[in-house]
């Protein structure tokens, strides 16, 4: 009996530690449908309507088709459209509905997400028609930002709160932002009776913006607006006199690390690199040459030369200075307040053309697309990271405008990780490690409290 019980409580663990590796290697999550319009068992619904799914997440496109969201009276298939947008899903019946009618709405787990998770089990629902149709049209409740609205964020979403639900698929042409008479690029989302437009980029400082909604915005009967609505708001102005970082003697640096700087394959540095308090020793891969009673050693692999704490006067002490400068530096750029954008894109800058000015993240950076930072020669970027920063795989970070490395400042308390053969720019500040994957460039400064770990990498340091 005292085998079986042992037994048992292995087998739970078992069963436990499976399904919790099952959850770690989830990327997408279980999606479920959190509401649906009619709501289920709704009555003396309007006979000319359409039938909306809301999911917990966005979903594969492709798997929101007539086969994965059908609509049955009794046993009988209704005949329609099926379309998607952000997280909605919209069935259009071919003809009106029947009169005082039963009606099922069925989502199959062939519906998956874009990680391509399924749902866990078909989900149903019902609703009842009435007599009527509905031919009331939709108006507009509110907007944000309101109309003639100032000093608006340059990271803010526009939206528009309907009287109603609206068709999500009749807003994507119908919903745009233009500054004149350029369009702004961006994507259009919906969820309840609020539709939102996300702009791409930020948006310009001290500038006129219209957003404007047409009567191509319908409801689920087919109800456009009266009339095209517009209204203007104005961006507010960029942070006045954003000031770099100060390196100190840590900005004569290529790579500076406190606790190992190592390297596999051919890297090539152009720069000096040093570590402290760890030895020489923690510098590996370089095959470093020290000439006895030398200040500096030299390795093939490095243009310019490489300072250690045991190395002859005065360079132990100008150590423990660059590296007191760069912890300094770290401070300074992890403390500066009143920041021009807070949480933009939620973390994800891939494809975005990021403009000069202070940013902060309460999460992970990351950048999986090539992305631009734009700007003049005398502009200055502080990224203030409170989590990782991770560059994926051939993703390049460019310049533009005249923008210079030297001014660009990556503040991440985790750890920062360039991709293979990536290309990136700037000042990496990290409170953790920095890792170079194979082929990664930068034109830049590794700047690390613990290590730095390359593998066949190009590091310029910025003039």
């Amino acid at each position: 009996m005292k085998l079986k019980s042992v037994f048992s409580i292995i087998v739970m663990l078992l069963i436990v530690f499976i399904a919790g590796c099952k959850k770690n290697n989830d990327t997408g999550g279980t999606p479920t449908v959190t509401s649906t319009n009619p709501a289920n068992n709704s009555t003396q619904v309007a006979i000319n309507r359409m039938v909306v799914v809301e999911f917990s997440e966005p979903m594969d496109i492709s798997t929101i088709t007539g086969l994965t969201f059908t609509l049955n009276q009794g046993s009988t298939s209704v005949p329609g459209v099926v379309t998607y947008i952000g997280t909605s899903a919209t069935f259009t019946p071919t003809n009106v509905l029947l009169v005082s009618t039963v009606y099922t709405g069925t989502i199959t787990t062939g519906a998956k997400n874009e990680a391509g998770v399924a749902m866990l089990s078909n989900y149903t629902f019902t609703f009842t028609t009435g007599a009527a149709t509905d031919n009331i049209l939709p108006t507009i409740n509110s907007t944000s930002p309101l109309n003639n609205a100032t000093a608006v964020g340059r990271d803010k979403a526009v939206s528009i709160n309907f009287s109603e639900a609206m068709n999500p698929s009749s807003l994507t042409s119908s919903f745009t932002l233009k500054q004149g008479t350029t369009s702004v690029p961006g994507t259009v989302s919906y969820t309840g009776t609020i539709a939102t437009f996300t702009p791409t980029n930020v948006l310009l400082a001290s500038t006129v913006y219209t957003a404007t909604i047409t009567t191509g915005a319908k409801d689920l009967a087919g109800n456009a607006l009266a009339a095209n609505t517009g209204w203007s708001f104005t961006t507010s102005a960029s942070l006045a006199n954003l000031s770099a970082v100060n390196l100190g003697t840590a900005a004569n640096f290529a790579i500076l690390a406190k606790t190992k700087i190592s390297t596999t394959g051919t890297t090539h540095i152009n720069g000096d690199i040093g570590i402290s308090p760890a030895a020489a020793t923690y510098i590996t891969g370089f095959a470093l040459i020290l000439p006895a009673g030398s200040a500096f050693s030299t390795s093939s692999l490095v243009t310019g030369k490489i300072y250690a704490p045991g190395y002859a006067s005065p360079t132990p002490a100008n150590m423990t200075t660059a590296i007191s400068n760069m912890e300094t530096a770290y401070t300074d750029a992890a403390g500066r307040t009143l920041p021009d954008f807070t949480e933009l894109y939620t973390g994800n800058i891939g494809g975005k053309t990021l403009v000069p000015g202070l940013y902060k993240w309460s999460t992970t950076v990351l950048v999986p697309t090539s992305m631009t930072i734009s700007g003049s020669a005398t502009d200055v970027w502080i990224f203030q990271i409170s989590k990782d920063l991770t560059v994926s795989n051939a993703v390049n970070v460019t310049l533009s405008g005249g923008a210079l490395a030297k001014n660009i400042f990556w503040q991440v308390a985790g750890i920062a990780t360039m991709g293979t053969t990536a290309h990136f720019e700037g000042n990496i500040l990290c409170k953790t490690g920095i890792t170079f994957k194979t082929g990664a460039s930068m034109n830049g400064r590794a700047l690390a409290q613990t290590a730095v770990v390359l593998d066949a990498n190009i590091i310029t340091k910025p003039q």
